[in-house]
């Protein structure tokens, strides 16, 4: 081998232990990489950067946009609680997410899907106390496995088929017998090992994948809040009984009582069903009263004075009653007074760490409470002096669903997605476009959509493209391309073998894309070499898609998991090593009686 592809090999190496070893930010550690790489002039600069303006990385960045829009209007929500509920038990949610999710990949990008469905996880983690760990990871690989079991699940496939049609027209690969690769061709071998994927996932995250807390989560408080929700007009949670609804048995809060519009008292069974004007109290922490706060169909139920502006609008701060403070000595039944400058609805109230007993109307303010309260952007310029509250603390990360929104969002992300499916646009077309008709129908802000793009996702995701340009242009690919030849023989379910072991190991020291492109002409050689059928060793191309699990950046739904579910390097290896063993056994056992080497 050249002195540059010892040094590439170094690089990938130094690399690999950095994100095994270390707790700095992956994406540090592949800017770093690739900074050596151009350091060092192991590819062209223009290669070596071309992955700031690949149209792959530029796309995610667009859907993370677009799957902001659906968040921020609930249709998500409103979808996943269809389609997924409330599952008690991490079985349960993976057996009503991960199927769907890997049908849904095997005719749709896959992208778009755990985008969208990130969000969704994180909030049914949040209101369930299940564990992130053990779903995010899932996600990515259920996408996956289900992306490899047709012509059009993923991008990969598609240029394989290609390939294909392009060695038949230049007379390439004699011996091979080359056919067009159908719709579902690879369906045969992948749908078994797909089942068999999820299966193993299934049964085996609980011991492979463990919520161990890695500093990302957070650390909930002790403070209490004695809270009242109301249910009005119009609430989807009316009708529905405490069991349907998730507040028979609630995780993060109390439900302390239940009054009716009549002011009578309702037995909190799972039974009990809930009703216009009807009044929730809770015992809370801020975290999950926040979360209640964002519910489609509550409300906070005492209002000390109406705001004008719409709630999505609106935010939550935490303050702290000073001894100048009006309120101090009044019930809060006495708000609103005429005079007071404030337009503020009042959520949650706290003292001495615990809720004050008894409904809110009868608590009379001390110095020193702690509120919870719903402002708009009015409160801050009207509090400037702080006279009022010794401690004003906003809230982040919770904001009021836009739901009257929901049906303009999922039409416009159902658009975009069927455009791209038919060919129509470009995905990163319609992604843009998508972005850009969320902004202009109200279903989303330019801060939002700001916010909402991960910046480190995106940089690894280059900087992993410009390491890839290193291994091709270091010479370092050709040497594994000899390599691979020597090992394929004169067997050919070996060869079949090798062809899907290189493509794993390619996967993941260049991109999964750019692996199979690479591993291609490989495994035409070997099949004309040898006389036997190609199809095998397309298919093999095709399920070897699996062996980007086990390394988070070969693959761009796993570096989109990759922070929300605070993981390592070491659990993608944990969980994708024995999924890329299990599809490699169906692939090699499968491939030759769907397609038999001799026709």
């Amino acid at each position: 081998m050249t002195l540059d592809a010892w040094l590439t090999i170094a690089i990938l190496a130094a690399t690999f232990v950095a994100l095994l070893a270390t707790r700095v930010p992956p994406v540090t550690i592949f800017l770093g990489a690739l900074t050596l790489s151009v350091t060092l002039g192991l590819a062209p600069l223009d290669r070596s950067l071309a992955g700031f303006s690949n149209s792959g990385v530029l796309t995610i960045g667009a859907l993370f946009a677009v799957a902001a829009g659906m968040y921020s209007t609930g249709a998500v929500s409103l979808l996943s609680d269809k389609l997924i509920g409330r599952p008690k038990s991490i079985l349960a949610a993976q057996l009503r997410i991960l199927p769907p999710i890997a049908f849904g990949s095997a005719f749709l990008n896959n992208t778009p899907l755990v985008a969208m469905m990130i969000p969704v996880i994180r909030d049914l983690c949040r209101s369930t106390g299940l564990s992130k760990a053990m779903l995010y990871i899932p996600l990515s690989f259920a996408s996956i496995l289900g992306g490899m079991c047709t012509l059009i699940g993923t991008a990969t496939n598609l240029i394989i088929a290609g390939l294909v049609i392009d060695a038949i027209a230049s007379g390439s690969g004699g011996s091979a017998g080359l056919r067009e690769i159908r719709m579902f061709d690879p369906s045969l071998v992948a749908v078994p090992a797909a089942l068999l994927g999820l299966a193993l996932m299934i049964m085996a995250s609980r011991w492979l994948l463990r919520d161990s807390d890695r500093g990302g989560a957070s650390v909930k408080s002790s403070r209490r809040f004695g809270a009242e929700f109301a249910i009005p007009d119009g609430s989807p949670l009316a009708g529905q009984t405490l069991g349907a609804s998730g507040f028979a048995k609630p995780v993060g809060f109390e439900l302390v009582g239940i009054v009716r519009e009549d002011g009578s008292d309702v037995p909190i069974t799972s039974d009990t069903r809930l009703a216009i004007g009807d009044v929730l109290r809770v015992s809370t922490d801020l975290e999950t009263l926040a979360d209640l706060w964002t519910m489609n169909g509550l409300a906070p139920f005492k209002t000390l004075h109406p705001m004008e502006s719409k709630r999505h609008d609106h935010q939550l701060v935490e303050v702290v009653i000073s001894p100048q403070s009006l309120a101090v000595g009044r019930k809060v039944a006495e708000f609103p007074h005429a005079d007071s400058p404030y337009r503020v609805t009042l959520v949650a109230l706290c003292r001495n760490e615990q809720p004050i007993p008894g409904r809110l109307d009868d608590v009379s303010i001390e110095v020193g409470d702690v509120a919870v309260l719903e402002v708009d952007e009015s409160f801050f310029f009207v509090n400037r002096d702080e006279s009022n509250f010794s401690l004003v603390k906003v809230v982040p990360g919770f904001e009021i669903k836009r739901w009257d929104k929901a049906v303009i969002a999922t039409v416009i992300t159902t658009a975009m997605i069927t455009t791209a499916a038919f060919g129509w646009l470009t995905m990163l077309n319609a992604a843009m476009l998508a972005a850009g008709a969320m902004l202009l129908t109200g279903c989303m802000t330019l801060g939002i959509a700001a916010r909402s793009i991960d910046y480190s996702t995106l940089g690894v995701l280059a900087a992993a493209i410009g390491l890839a340009a290193a291994v091709t242009q270091s010479g370092l690919a050709a040497d594994i391309a000899d390599l691979l030849n020597r090992l394929g023989g004169g067997d050919p379910h070996v060869a079949l073998a090798v062809i899907f072991i290189g493509r794993v190991v390619m996967a993941n020291l260049i991109t999964n894309t750019a692996s199979a492109v690479f591993i291609f002409p490989i495994a035409l050689s070997i099949a004309d070499q040898l006389g036997v059928n190609f199809m095998p060793f397309a298919v093999a191309l095709m399920t070897g898609t699996v062996g980007a699990t086990i390394i988070p950046a070969s693959y761009q739904t796993n570096l989109m998991v990759y922070g929300p579910g605070d993981y390592t390097v070491t659990d993608f290896v944990k969980m994708g090593v024995p999924l890329t063993i299990v599809v490699g056994l169906v692939t090699v056992l499968l491939a030759p009686v769907v397609f038999p080497f001799v026709a």
